[in-house]
């Protein structure tokens, strides 16, 4: 799509970003429906990071989170992509992709030292992702649970998410 803009969110675009994570996630089994009202909470605690969104004539077609994780109880300066949206119609035009590209590259700037996600391996491995026997979250197999070093070398310990995430506990 050579007409997709990606940018940082605006404030006019949360309605839009309800709507497409919201469509994005209708029907996975693995969902509980309300990745939604995880961004609004992450929003609304101050701890999206990077929230970018994917635009195609200035409607809102994507959109990806990513917001300070802890390991061992300490904040050091790793991040979690959590949720990647497309809007179904626009899946599988290499959206999702771009929108991957640029957060680590925002995450990049920002200086941070490593993100992690919880998704699909063969998906995430394209972006550098790779299972880390040594980084662990609670009730996650290992094989899903991924992470990539930015800068230097990818800590060992117990991750946490935002307290947002406890709605998927």
């Amino acid at each position: 799509m050579s007409d997709l803009l990606i940018q940082p969110e605006q404030i006019r675009d949360v309605a839009e970003i309800r709507n497409v994570v919201s469509a994005a996630f209708a029907g996975v089994a693995r969902s509980n429906q309300k990745e939604c009202l995880l961004v609004d909470q992450l929003r609304d605690g101050a701890a999206l990071s990077v929230s970018l969104v994917a635009q195609v004539d200035s409607l809102v077609v994507g959109h990806i989170a990513f917001s300070p994780v802890t390991i061992d109880g300490l904040l050091c300066d790793w991040f979690g992509l959590a949720p990647l949206a497309v809007r179904p119609d626009c899946q599988r035009a290499g959206i999702g992709s771009r929108l991957v590209n640029a957060g680590l590259d925002s995450l990049r700037r920002l200086e941070a030292k490593g993100c992690v996600v919880l998704g699909e391996p063969e998906y995430y491995r394209r972006f550098g992702f790779v299972s880390r026997q040594d980084l662990l979250l609670a009730n996650a197999p290992a094989k899903y649970f991924l992470a990539q070093a930015l800068t230097g070398e990818v800590p060992r310990g117990h991750v946490a998410y935002h307290q947002a995430f406890a709605l998927f506990s």
